[in-house]
């Protein structure tokens, strides 16, 4: 029989097997991508009119256009002010979130009031205009 030291002296070294590791990091890289919030832009450029009140909202909110043609933009897709109402009860039933309204300065205060009645009526329960600061 080999004494305990010689067994060991004739293994040979045995090194540690990092793919568990490397599994384990790309979960969690995955995990974080995953529960990150991304903020859904309009897709259009709106020229917003300036304000000295401004402030900074959070991230989570839901952006509605409306461009200088008029047109009532979400998510790059033209939704009117017919649909304003449906889009936010829908967003809304996720989680509560407020409402901001990107109108260019060009905008009939009409159609602006439209779309900020169609949001309150959805259940919104803060309706925000976006303004540039100085």
């Amino acid at each position: 029989m080999r004494s305990k030291l010689e067994q060991q002296l004739t293994q040979p070294p045995q090194n540690i097997d990092l793919s568990p590791l490397l599994d384990v990091v790309f979960i969690l890289l995955i995990f974080f991508i995953v529960t990150t919030v991304f903020v859904r832009e309009t897709g259009v450029e709106v020229d917003k009119p300036q304000a000295v009140s401004s402030q900074q909202l959070k991230q989570n909110v839901i952006l509605i256009a409306i461009t200088a043609e008029g047109e009532v933009m979400y998510d790059n897709t033209n939704i009117g002010v017919s649909g304003v109402r449906a889009t936010v009860v829908q967003l809304l039933k996720q989680k509560q979130m407020a409402v901001v309204i990107q109108a260019d300065k060009r905008v009939m205060t009409e159609q602006l009031v439209k779309v900020i009645d169609q949001a309150k009526l959805a259940g919104a329960t803060q309706v925000n205009i976006a303004t540039q600061g100085n």
